[in-house]
C-alpha cells in the first residue's frame, strides 16, 4: 500500500479501485503532474478511469490535504504529496522542469525576516521562476 493511500484510510476516506490507481499514480510521480497527466497515467493502468474521476479524485486529495496543488505560472494546476519535509521550487520557464531544493541560509533568512517584522512565521512557500543561463552568463 503507498503512502497516499494509507493517509486516505486514515483520515476514513472510502477507498475505490479507481481512487487507488490515483493514488498510486501520485506516490509513484516523481515530477509534478497536472490532470490531464494523471488521467493519461491513471488510464494506463485502468482504461475505465474518467478525467471526471480524476478532477473529483484531485480535489478530494487536496481538500484532505493529502496532495498538494502548485500553479507555477504554465495555466495548469500541478500536484504533489504533501510531504513532511518542506522544500521549496525552481521552476524553469523554457522546459517547464520544476526543480525541488532546500537551502538551510533561505529558511534561516525567512524565519528573521518574520521575526524583524514584529512575526513567528508558521508557513511558507517558495517558487523561483528561471531560465537557463546563456552560455558565459554569469
Amino acid at each position: 500500500m503507498d503512502r497516499i493511500e494509507k493517509l486516505c484510510l486514515e483520515k476514513g476516506m472510502r477507498m475505490t479501485d479507481q481512487r487507488r490507481v490515483i493514488a498510486r499514480v501520485l506516490s509513484e510521480a516523481q515530477d509534478h503532474p497536472d490532470v490531464e497527466e494523471l488521467y493519461r497515467r491513471s488510464s494506463d493502468v485502468d482504461p475505465n478511469i474518467s478525467i471526471a474521476t480524476v478532477y473529483r479524485t484531485v480535489r478530494l486529495f487536496e481538500e484532505a490535504g493529502i496532495i498538494a496543488r502548485h500553479d507555477f505560472r504554465d495555466g495548469r494546476s500541478r500536484y504533489e504529496q504533501a510531504g513532511d519535509e518542506h522544500h521549496d521550487h525552481l521552476i524553469d520557464m523554457k522546459s517547464g522542469q520544476v526543480i525541488e531544493f532546500i537551502d538551510e541560509e533561505i529558511e534561516r533568512l525567512q524565519h528573521l525576516i518574520a521575526q524583524r517584522l514584529g512575526f513567528r512565521l508558521i508557513d511558507h512557500r517558495l517558487e523561483l521562476y528561471a531560465v537557463p543561463l546563456e552560455p558565459g552568463e554569469t
